[in-house]
């Protein structure tokens, strides 16, 4: 280890790796979430409705741990994104464009197959049907209740 911006880097990609790969930590991650009864820490716009919700005497200690597991994440997760001219973010946007499909200039075969392929991406949800539940019925604007 030589200290390096790089280094460090690999290192907490090595250390981000091993929090991924440890089923316990991310049980204990996943079920801390839920210790304070009827509060979410990860809800939409937390931070902008309740920004000191961490220091709440109740919420905070039933969060502790999953605030330190948490926090221990976000700082590592940075770590790996830091870099000289975000050469992260470049990365990023050099992987979403490889999956970008360009019909302008392909062939009949190219097209297919892309249509093909975009078509097995979304099977999952293409062919799921619709549950309602039984208390909903069609309406009819102007017909009396049925």
């Amino acid at each position: 280890p030589d200290g390096s911006p790089n280094q460090l880097r690999r290192e907490a990609a090595a250390k981000f790796l091993g929090y991924l790969s440890d089923p316990d930590l991310k049980r204990e991650y996943r079920l801390s979430r839920w210790n304070s009864p009827g509060f979410d820490p990860q809800r939409p716009f937390l931070d902008e409705e309740d920004s000191d919700w961490k220091t709440h005497t109740q919420i905070g200690g039933d969060l502790k741990r999953y605030v330190e597991i948490q926090e221990e994440l976000e700082s590592t997760w940075e770590v790996i994104k830091s870099g000289p001219d975000g050469e992260f973010t470049k990365a990023e946007n050099g992987l979403l464009m490889c999956q970008r499909v360009d019909l302008w200039c392909a062939g009949e075969n190219e097209v297919e197959a892309a249509l093909k392929h975009l078509l097995n991406l979304g099977r999952e949800c293409n062919d799921l049907e619709t549950d309602f539940p039984e208390f909903v019925t069609e309406f009819y604007p102007g017909v009396a209740d049925l």
